[in-house]
């Protein structure tokens, strides 16, 4: 190992997180070229593709690798959250309504195809732009590009990059939200924690608020497989040792190999940026309808949209002096303090907000990125509760179990494809999501500021 490893966890979580191989993944991360201070795990870390899910490994930009394994086959899977002018008792008696309606504008389950078919050219225009594009194109405002993760459009992609059966699979998925632990939420926001940070991020006890998870789709997953297989020989090749788990095949960042992933990767973020633009605007369009109330009522604005699954070029301290760094997070999200360069004016004094989804029937949260953070983590923090059960796993406890109707007696609607993809998705398979929001804020690496829960949910 060239650097420690560590786990941010509760005692409880953490017997949680050392009852599968997640522990092994980190200390396997930890003997990478050029990883820097920790190889490191939030608190809802689990098990995954080569490293684990929820950790957080940085690299020297110059001297270390780029690694697709500790970004994930779905780059740039994030939440977006909207607020809204509603109180959860002006939607009082709606909701199983208007989240069939969002079922029937927005589709979703394992390879959906939506509405938006794009050509070459525009898949090029995506690619390169990002939510931009989606503005552009009538999606949206330009207010929204203000308050996403790098204004939507991370600028180092290069369609050129990426293969032409990765845009096969890219063309048509556009505003679609895929399976999985894929969602889209209607929520109340139950407990305000911060006013000030509250009052900055236009959110209210009682208030209505929209939750949109989903990331890049076939697209991304394709380029993610397309770059692992070109990694395998790369190791090999430019001297490098790996640890025994070929999932964590890598180049130097400053290879044409790795050079090109980065460029590839940017071009998928871009996509999920763009794909959670098209379906914020569905879901604008769809609320209105079904409510018939005017945009201004709804006021369903952008709190803010973050990426969980991606590496970012960022500039940090470290030892005393400011070096360039690859940050990879991998099921987790940044999490920079007030006064932070890459912040929006608009919350340049606040800091930024961080969204925490739950898990089907348990609690969302607001938080807020902290100094101490930036010292730690490189700003990061958790991404949500992690799982704690296989999907065969939950499956089977499933049994004889109705998710539905246990979900409706909290009185929470639900619209799924299959009851299949309920039982996988339910609650009692992840962490307790309240522990983990609990643990990251004890450690200081985010503050809490709201607390949501589900009225409605629309899985794939």
């Amino acid at each position: 190992m060239h650097v420690p490893g560590v786990i941010y966890a509760s005692q409880e979580l953490l017997s949680q997180a050392l009852s599968d191989n997640a522990p092994a993944q980190i200390i396997n991360v930890a003997c990478l070229p050029g990883i820097l201070r920790y190889s490191l795990a939030m608190p809802d870390v689990h098990w995954g593709y080569g490293a684990p899910i929820g950790g957080v490994a940085a690299f020297d930009a110059q001297e270390g690798v780029i690694v697709p394994g500790i970004v994930g086959y779905d780059c740039n899977c994030g939440v977006r959250l909207l607020r809204t002018n509603l109180r959860a008792t002006d939607i009082e008696g709606k909701t199983k309504k208007l989240v069939n309606a969002l079922f029937g504008a927005v589709p979703s389950g394992v390879g959906s195809s939506g509405t938006l078919t794009l050509q070459q050219k525009d898949l090029e225009n995506v690619v390169r732009r990002g939510a931009r594009w989606a503005v552009d194109n009538g999606y949206g405002t330009a207010a929204d590009l203000e308050k996403i993760e790098e204004g939507g459009c991370i600028e180092a992609s290069d369609p050129a990059a990426i293969s032409t059966r990765a845009c096969e699979r890219g063309t048509g998925q556009l505003g679609t939200l895929g399976s999985g632990n894929h969602f889209l939420e209607i929520q109340r926001v139950t407990d305000i924690y911060d006013p000030p940070a509250a009052d900055a991020f236009g959110l209210f006890v009682g208030q209505v608020t929209f939750m949109i998870h989903t990331g890049s789709r076939g697209f991304g997953y394709q380029v993610c497989d397309d770059y692992l297989a070109v990694f395998g020989q790369v190791p090999a090749r430019y001297g490098i040792s790996l640890p025994p788990d070929r999932q964590l095949a890598c180049a130097p960042a400053s290879s044409p190999e790795g050079r090109r992933y980065f460029a590839a990767m940017n071009g998928t973020a871009n996509y999920a940026f763009a794909n959670r633009q098209v379906i914020t605007h569905l879901t604008r369009e769809t609320t209105r309808r079904v409510l018939g109330i005017s945009s201004d009522a709804l006021g369903a604005a952008t709190v803010y949209d973050v990426a969980h699954n991606i590496c970012k070029r960022e500039e940090h301290e470290f030892n005393g002096s400011r070096v360039s760094l690859h940050v990879h997070r991998k099921g987790a999200t940044r999490a920079f303090p007030a006064g932070h360069s890459a912040l929006p004016d608009v919350y340049r004094n606040v800091g930024q907000p961080v969204i925490i989804p739950g898990t089907m029937g348990t609690a969302s949260y607001v938080l807020v990125g902290t100094r101490k953070a930036m010292e730690e983590t490189w700003g990061s923090t958790c991404h949500g509760a992690g799982r704690m059960m296989s999907r065969k796993r939950a499956v089977r406890e499933n049994r004889g179990r109705s998710i539905f109707k246990e979900l409706a007696r909290q009185g929470v609607s639900v619209a799924a494809k299959s009851k299949r993809s309920l039982a996988e998705e339910m609650p009692a398979a992840y962490k307790d999501v309240d522990e983990v929001i609990r643990t990251v804020e004890g450690a200081g690496i985010s503050r809490k500021v709201a607390r949501m829960t589900p009225l409605a949910v629309m899985k794939g």
